[in-house]
């Protein structure tokens, strides 16, 4: 490879470093290239061509997943996305989480988490974090769920994340459930995670916590492979479970067709 071939493919890594949020370092690189007929640089402008394209097709999945922030943004200032995680686990709690983005939130890859491998979850979380104006996490322990069931546990733990906000939201957009015993307005919306950047924000605060928390109870009962099944019912962690019993972070209301 010749030395201004090296060049130009560092200054291409650099217009992808500096473009996650504005294209124009990609477009710029087009300009400057795309003039130029040596096979390998031609190569690059494609590449940096495509890069343009996905940005511009995720700018129009964030436009599409704003719908009902835009939607309600003009009535209500402070908008809350709630999502749940950790409703059918064998072990561990259930966790929510409730989150204001910044109006005109426009994060790459907010998603469903589901939808979301795990290296992009851990990629986003931080981010959301830092960019939120306000998140917080609610939490049931198994022996609650096992007192008042996991749906109402689900609903607790949820007005416990609105209660922890540092801002009042005056609207809440939540997936799939109404909350009840909460005064403010809400918004159920089925498959929320998916189509609400909101919803989806928390879908991945909560699950990426949760995700943690069970890594840790991994080292406490590494003979569950809580690490691996993060509490759900996996053939492995039923073996363990019949093999060892329960431990202390078991729902016993869950357990009884394999103890």
């Amino acid at each position: 490879m010749t030395e201004k071939m090296k060049d130009i493919q560092d200054q291409l890594k650099e217009a992808l470093a500096r473009s996650s949020g504005q294209p124009e370092n990609l477009r710029t690189f087009i300009r400057t290239y795309q003039g130029d007929e040596r096979s390998g640089v031609q190569k690059l402008v494609q590449r940096a061509g495509k890069a343009v394209n996905a940005w511009q097709k995720e700018e129009e999945r964030i436009d599409q997943l704003s719908y009902f922030e835009k939607k309600y943004g003009s009535e209500y200032d402070l908008i809350a996305g709630i999502d749940e995680v950790g409703r059918g686990p064998l072990a561990g709690p259930v966790m929510t989480c409730a989150v204001i983005l910044p109006k005109g939130c426009r994060i790459h890859g907010i998603n469903d988490s589901k939808k979301l491998s795990e290296k992009q979850r851990e990629e986003l979380f931080p981010i959301l974090k830092e960019n939120a104006v306000s998140y917080a996490i609610g939490v049931n322990p198994p022996e609650r769920i096992d007192e008042i069931n996991i749906l109402q546990a689900t609903y607790e733990a949820m007005r416990f994340a609105i209660e922890k906000l540092e801002k009042r939201p005056d609207l809440l957009l939540i997936d799939a459930v109404h909350i009840p015993e909460v005064t403010i307005p809400e918004v159920s919306i089925i498959k929320g995670d998916a189509k609400s950047i909101s919803i989806g924000a928390a879908s991945i605060l909560a699950k990426v916590t949760r995700d943690h928390y069970m890594e840790e109870m991994d080292a406490l009962y590494p003979e569950y492979h809580f690490r691996e099944n993060k509490g759900y019912g996996t053939k492995d962690h039923i073996e363990a479970l019949k093999k060892y019993g329960p431990c202390p972070i078991h729902r016993r209301s869950f357990i009884g067709h394999f103890i």
